[in-house]
């Protein structure tokens, strides 16, 4: 606790009901701590089907003795529970970062002393004192209030400082710009505006991912199907007179063979490259399954302030004293860009009266702004964010701040006052005489008898201006020939109009339409005003005249500014929502989902953090708050909406690729057990021995079928729309492709089995050599098309080849062959089993390039 700075009159609690509110309300913080015990987040990833399944593999495989296996199987659940107990611990470390937004000390009233306390040990009723750049420690009831404005960006992703007077509430978190306040607790800790959102983040857990839901489930009805089948083999082979012993190893290895055990090694290794991918072009996963759920996604709700908007004020359009219009273009607070005439022709020298405006903006305020440095790559604002961005039209109309201010020194001024919402500065000219500049409302600068000489054209000029979302500022000066009182100064003629707001970024346009493209539909969410949110989505391309927005409280409002006759009730289809609060954030996000959507919602503030937890996939903005960064699951360090694009068509690759290894791993599991099924009625007493079904097995799902995850991606796979939400992983055709597929190398398989049995020749080893070289010709046939001159898959050659080496290797080695039990073939045969072998993936491929999906997929 700091030292007494100065005794006054007791106005604020005493020391001693104080203490004893603290220990009745709690410390005034806005999470309770978290602990979880280590043990219960691994159980708690363990339990997931299919890593459940892993476990149950890796057990089959230590019963066998297959060792290598074994170590794989627990490699890849080890590192899935790993990434599932970080992403917990992250979500943990997202709330308290909310801690640390709050402020660290307060100043306060007890026992008749100023006092400087730890902000954690306010309690209901002190009394606190706030200057400019303090954090609001708690949430006030305002007593005193002189030129105060907040900035609630964090909280409500208002772009512009807010003026507080006495009686109103300061909520906790939000910063003071200007002016300065006393105030009184209500509200500490959880009940506080910042801990009410910290209470949502803390109690909102995200749902499984699509890619998830998807693989649990095929987990268990992988797992049943194997049991079962293999049960009929076991069945068949002891009906048939094996022995039970040697056919139980044959059943329990033929589980292990069924179930694709590398499916969570593909998977990694496909999020993993995907996620690297994403950090080339500047977008940080913070999940890895994030990677692939952004290729399910069917709607991306978007903050305004910050992610569709640069989250920074500027002057946009300007009406000079001759009525002549501009709209001026630049880059955030940079005082460098260009002005545009009506015929969007670049002005390059603005007239005088466009000069005479710029000239009264800069001269009437009190902002500067600060160049550009190594650690602040940015031009960024001093002062005010309304009136930086009325230097930087200045600039950008060709005027230097410093010379200018310096030839028209301010000699007075009335400074603004929230009642007459006005500002009035008097300055010597270079010659002789004084200018007066009065800026603030239309309504009141532009009123008799300050400004008799307005017109109505104006007037209605500053209220289009206000329907396109824009701030609106009039403009008026005078001259005088000795200094004027600023506070009784009149007969102020117009100078002109400045639109104020925060710019729409260049590339979000084009952002829009390539999701719509994609089938994706783009929804803007923002406590803004409803005129403000319409003239950002006519901007962006998702909003028409005739569209309705829907408002915080469910109300649908026409472009008319009316409600509907029917209530607006009906709000499915809505692309754009105006006033809303954080909590609502998470109704819309919910209610999306309850119609089956795949939601990924973008923000940057505070109060986007709830949401973005909520939402199946959360994606933050590098430059804005840690705390939505902590608890989004993509972090765009560029801060482009552009950049969710490019992610989504990384994830849509992802999901490809995983389900081009279902259709190759599956297709030869399947083949398998109709091999080891039909064979004994065929006369093949037991087709192949549990050495080399696990041989084939470890060959063909290992490095193979990871490379398979690395391919590129497809022609055009942006210009398809997302696939349903409820579709299996298996959907679209690819159980059908793998059915089909397994049918034909199991018949391939058997035909060349019953020729050699037939020329008595060592047909179980025909059959291995065949079924393993054929499932490899598949995974050939199934990668993605390429494009010319596109990026290729350089692994998977070599990969096959590798396999197939080694394949052979187990016919050529006697080593291997007295460990698989197979037997020796001739040259001639061997030829005649890589000829025949090639069929399967020669007719996949041919299929495949006649056969298209609707979607435009080429897997199935």
């Amino acid at each position: 606790m700091a030292p007494t700075i100065a005794p006054v009159t007791p106005r604020g609690l005493t020391a001693q009901d104080a203490a004893a509110r603290l220990r009745t309300d709690g410390p005034n913080t806005v999470t309770a701590p978290v602990r979880r015990h280590l043990a219960r987040r691994i159980a708690h990833q363990l339990s997931d089907p299919l890593v459940a399944l892993l476990v149950a593999a890796a057990v089959v495989t230590t019963a066998l003795g297959d060792h290598s296996n074994t170590a794989v199987i627990a490699l890849v659940v080890i590192v899935n529970s790993t990434i599932g107990v970080v992403q917990e611990m992250r979500a943990d470390r997202a709330i308290a970062a909310l801690d640390r937004m709050a402020a660290p000390t307060a100043r306060v009233e007890r026992d008749g002393r100023h006092l400087v306390v730890p902000a954690d040990e306010l309690v209901r009723d002190d009394l606190v004192h706030l200057e400019p750049g303090d954090v609001v420690p708690a949430d006030l009831l305002l007593a005193e209030a002189h030129r105060l404005q907040l900035d609630e960006a964090a909280l409500s992703g208002e772009s512009v400082p807010v003026a507080r007077s006495a009686g109103a509430e300061a909520y906790a978190g939000t910063v003071v710009v200007t002016g300065r306040a006393t105030g009184t607790v209500v509200r500490t800790g959880p009940a506080s505006a910042l801990g009410r959102i910290a209470t949502l983040v803390a109690t909102t857990r995200p749902a499984p991912t699509p890619l998830q839901r998807r693989l649990a489930g095929l987990g268990r009805a992988l797992g049943l199907a194997a049991v079962v089948l293999s049960t009929a083999v076991f069945v068949i082979g002891v009906v048939g007179g094996q022995a039970v012993v040697e056919m139980a190893v044959t059943a329990v290895s033929l589980v292990v063979a069924a179930v694709p055990e590398s499916l969570p090694a593909v998977v990694t290794l496909a999020l993993a490259l995907g996620a690297r991918r994403m950090a080339a072009t500047r977008a940080i996963p913070r999940r890895l399954h994030a990677v692939e759920t952004l290729g399910s996604v069917t709607v991306v709700a978007s903050d305004k302030t910050g992610t569709v908007t640069e989250g920074r004020m500027a002057a946009q359009q300007v009406l000079s004293s001759d009525g002549t219009a501009y709209r001026i273009r630049g880059n955030g607070y940079d005082p460098h860009g260009e002005l545009y005439d009506d015929a969007e022709a670049v002005v390059v020298r603005p007239d005088s009266a466009v000069r005479d405006l710029a000239r009264a903006v800069l001269l009437c305020n009190d902002a500067v702004l600060a160049a550009p440095t190594a650690d602040r790559p940015r031009w960024t604002s001093v002062g005010d964010p309304l009136e930086a961005a009325l230097v930087a039209f200045a600039g950008r109309a060709g005027l230097d701040r410093d010379a200018e201010r310096a030839a028209w020194p301010r000699v007075a001024e009335l400074p603004f006052e929230q009642e007459t919402r006005r500002m009035v500065t008097v300055h010597r000219r270079p010659d002789t005489g004084y200018l007066v500049v009065c800026k603030g409302a239309p309504e009141s600068v532009l009123a008799a008898p300050l400004a008799p000489e307005s017109s109505p054209e104006v007037l209605e000029h500053a209220a289009r201006l206000a329907a396109d979302g824009l701030r609106v500022l009039a403009v008026a000066t005078a001259t005088f020939d000795t200094p004027p009182d600023p506070r009784t100064v009149s007969g102020l003629r117009p100078a002109g109009l400045v639109g104020i707001g925060d710019p729409v970024r260049s590339a979000a346009p084009e952002t829009a339409a390539a999701f719509a493209e994609a089938g994706i539909r783009l929804v803007l969410i923002t406590g803004d005003h409803p005129a403000t949110a319409a003239a950002i989505g006519g901007q962006l391309g998702i909003w028409r005249h005739g569209d309705g927005i829907v408002l915080g409280d469910g109300i649908v409002l026409g472009d008319d500014g009316t409600v509907p006759r029917d209530g607006g009730g009906a709000v499915g289809d809505a692309r754009v929502f105006a006033r809303i609060q954080p909590e609502q954030k998470l109704d819309i996000i919910a209610a999306l989902q309850s119609r089956g959507h795949v939601v990924a919602m973008t923000g940057d503030g505070v109060n986007d953090a709830p949401a973005l937890r909520r939402a199946d996939i959360g994606v933050a903005m590098g430059g804005g708050t840690a705390v939505a960064r902590q608890a989004a699951d993509l972090v765009l360090v560029d801060d482009n909406l552009g950049t969710v694009g490019a992610a989504i068509a990384e994830g849509r690759r992802i999901y490809d690729n995983i389900r081009r290894f279902l259709r190759y791993a599956l297709a030869g599991g399947v083949a398998e057990i109709l091999v080891m099924l039909t064979g004994p009625f065929l006369g093949l007493a037991v087709p192949l021995l549990p050495a080399q079904i696990l041989w084939i097995n470890l060959l063909t799902h290992g490095v193979p079928g990871v490379a398979l995850g690395a391919e590129p991606a497809e022609p055009g796979i942006m210009r398809r729309p997302p696939r349903p939400p409820q579709e299996s992983v298996l959907g679209a055709g690819l159980l059908r492709g793998v059915l089909l597929t397994g049918a034909l190398l199991a018949a391939v398989v058997l035909a060349v089995g019953l020729g050699a049995h037939a020329l008595d020749r060592p047909w179980q080893s025909v059959v291995f050599v065949v079924l393993g070289l054929g499932q490899l010709g598949i995974a050939l046939a199934v990668r993605a098309p390429r494009r010319p001159g596109g990026p290729r898959n350089h692994a998977l050659a070599p990969a096959v080849l590798v396999s197939a080496l080694l394949q052979l290797a187990g016919i050529l080695l006697p080593p291997l062959r007295d460990l698989l039990g197979t037997a020796a073939l001739s040259a001639a045969e061997l030829a005649a089993c890589v000829a025949v072998a090639t069929v399967p993936g020669l007719v996949v491929l041919a299929t495949r390039r006649r056969v298209r999906q609707p979607a435009g997929s080429a897997v199935e």
